[in-house]
């Protein structure tokens, strides 16, 4: 498994669908899950539009509480 198709937060597998592909997919869970862009923008530069969060450091991470 390459860097592209692991989560940069968790390590895990990210099952995303673009993942190491040349040519845009059609569809991918990512495509349907709301991910805060905050969490996009803690990433190292590095890892911009080269890899994905799983699913699960999606989904928990935006429904976490902002803390204000």
């Amino acid at each position: 498994m390459n860097d592209a198709e692991r989560c940069p937060r968790c390590g895990q597998p990210n099952r995303c669908a673009q993942a190491g592909q040349t040519q845009a997919v059609e569809d991918c869970w990512c495509f349907h899950t709301p991910i805060e862009r905050s969490l996009i923008d803690e990433l190292p530069a590095e890892h911009l539009d080269k890899t994905c969060l799983c699913p699960n450091c999606a989904r928990v991470l935006s429904s976490e509480p902002s803390a204000e």
